[in-house]
């Protein structure tokens, strides 16, 4: 379950549904007939080829070695669907693997679910299916099940991708909120607010000299490597929607403790902080979808974040803070300017349809 998918043909091909013919989604592509039939052998079968999923059954029946299952699903909605750093596609299985790997899993297999808007560009879908491909191979994972469904013209935005992951536990950690202890370190893979700003970037039409992508990446290598190399990891979360402050606030209330942070210690790029001072946001709230932190034993913090640095994925990793009994359920940060303050959780949502 290790190896990695082998390479796929058909994401260099040219689509495989004839776009002359059929250039838009049709409700029929929905309906159950041939034009069905057509669209998921040609355009998702054909993409996303292995064993599993070449069985047509009504799901996938997967070998696994000894140990638990991680199991997660997740949802993608976002607007607009192709942005810089990547896409609907690309983040549904980034996304989800990212899940499976903040529990210690190491992604095996993921569903895919496509609610098809009719009218959507065909040109279009199979850029994001070549996409989703390409990052489940990056990944090492393959879709192996899936479900198609085409609503009316005006009741979708294009493409919504409904995406399950199942991924194997091979080590004996309980990697959850409540096995957090006090003297734990705090790890942070990287800066912090990319792929919010990315989103709202382009929407709003905003320009940065230097150009700024969204850190949308599958973050289970780098993970991996800090389990197999004995690092008893007690928690991780990676920082999607409510970013960093709202992970840090969701562990504490969950495992009763304090968390200090420090922000001196938070990489934001120039282009971030600038964006949120423009835009009135806090770059600590701001969603990525290639970021993580891991809670760890003080005697293992160095090399973790050894084994983190030498991860490109990890090289701007960095320790944040640290966990406490005192002021249960609690996250507070000291400030550049050396002020203590309590981190409070958003009482809406900064940048809406970001995942």
């Amino acid at each position: 379950m290790k190896d990695k998918p082998t390479s796929n043909p058909a994401s260099v091909l040219s689509c495989p549904i004839p776009i002359q013919q059929y250039p838009y989604v049709l409700s029929a592509h929905g309906g159950g007939g041939k034009l069905m039939h057509d669209l998921v052998q040609r355009m998702f079968v054909s993409t996303f080829k292995n064993p599993e999923l070449q069985t047509e059954h009504d799901g996938a029946v997967v070998a696994v070695s000894q140990g638990r299952l991680a199991f997660t699903t997740d949802s993608y909605v976002i607007s607009p669907l192709f942005f810089p750093g990547g896409d609907i596609g690309s983040l549904a299985v980034h996304g989800t693997v990212n899940d499976l790997a903040m529990c210690g899993a190491r992604p095996l297999c993921l569903s895919a679910g496509f609610i098809l808007e009719e009218g959507f560009a065909m040109k279009d879908l199979w850029r994001v299916v070549v996409s989703m491909q390409e990052a489940a191979q990056t990944a090492s994972v393959h879709i192996v099940t899936g479900d198609t469904k085409v609503v009316e013209k005006g009741k979708g935005d294009g493409v919504f991708i409904n995406t399950a992951g199942v991924g194997v536990i091979e080590h004996d950690l309980e990697i959850v909120p409540t096995s957090i202890r006090e003297g734990d370190v705090i790890l942070l893979s990287g800066d912090v607010g990319r792929h919010g700003i990315a989103i709202m970037a382009v929407r709003e039409g905003l320009e940065f000299e230097t150009p700024l992508e969204s850190d949308c990446a599958p973050v289970a290598d780098v993970v991996m490597r800090l389990l197999d190399a004995g690092i008893g990891v007690h928690c991780m979360r990676d920082l999607t929607r409510g970013g960093l402050s709202s992970a840090l606030i969701e562990i504490a209330e969950k495992a009763n403790m304090h968390i200090h942070i420090e922000e001196e210690d938070i990489p934001v790029t120039s282009e971030v902080r600038g964006a949120c001072e423009m835009l009135g946001f806090d770059p600590l709230y701001v969603a990525n979808e290639g970021r993580f932190v891991v809670f760890v034993p003080a005697d293992s913090a160095h090399q973790a974040l050894t084994i983190l640095n030498s991860h490109p994925l990890g090289r701007d990793g960095c320790i944040i803070g640290h966990v406490s009994a005192e002021g249960r359920s609690l996250v507070t940060m000291t400030s550049k300017i050396g002020t203590r303050r309590i981190v409070d959780m958003l009482s809406g949502e900064q940048l809406p349809r970001i995942c």
